[in-house]
């Protein structure tokens, strides 16, 4: 190939990079992104059982080509609801821990614009007996109040934390977890 034609066929493929760096940055974006559920949780009503579920998607914006973000959902036996513990870093501007947890019946829902994947999933027995070891040790998650992208502690850590201190758990997060190491 002449020397030229590579020189152009560079810069093209700099500017549709460029160009798709862009977009994906954009600063609107997450406001009108899907939170919708996506269909793959466990419903509540039609499942009595204690459940456990820990799900990941791909991070917002132009991180999400190789990082995910992780929350563990928990529903004891015959609750209405799933306890959702996630950490969100931005909580901390508003003067917020990172981790936080919240009710809801649908713990799937997108994770601004990205559809989840269940990491993990654990009913009845085994369930109902870890479902209150997580929530004694959500409650002292050494990183509550902290949020570093990167190494951490971040929205993975915390599960990771959560794997480390209850082992028959069994929950083994991705490499794309990034974050996830620095529970060790």
């Amino acid at each position: 190939m002449h020397k030229y034609n590579l020189l152009i066929l560079c810069r093209r493929f700099l500017i549709v990079g460029f160009t798709i760096l862009i977009a994906a940055c954009s600063n609107d974006g997450w406001k009108t992104a899907s939170r919708e559920p996506a269909g793959i949780a466990l419903s509540p009503s039609e499942h009595q059982e204690a459940v456990i579920e820990v799900y990941g998607a791909d991070t917002y914006g132009w991180r999400g080509w190789f990082a995910i973000h992780t929350w563990i959902a928990v529903k004891p036996e015959k609750a209405a609801e799933y306890t959702v513990y996630e950490v969100v870093g931005w909580r901390l501007k508003r003067g917020l821990p990172a981790l936080h947890h919240y009710q809801t019946s649908t713990p799937d829902r997108f994770w601004y614009g990205s559809k989840p994947k269940k990491l993990l999933e654990l009913r009845g027995q085994k369930a109902a007996q870890l479902i209150p070891q997580i929530e004694s040790q959500a409650e002292h998650y050494p990183w509550a109040e902290q949020y570093t992208l990167f190494p951490g502690p971040n929205s993975n850590t915390f599960p990771a934390w959560i794997a480390k201190q209850i082992p028959d758990l069994g929950l083994d997060l991705p490499f794309s977890a990034i974050g996830s190491g620095y529970a060790d």
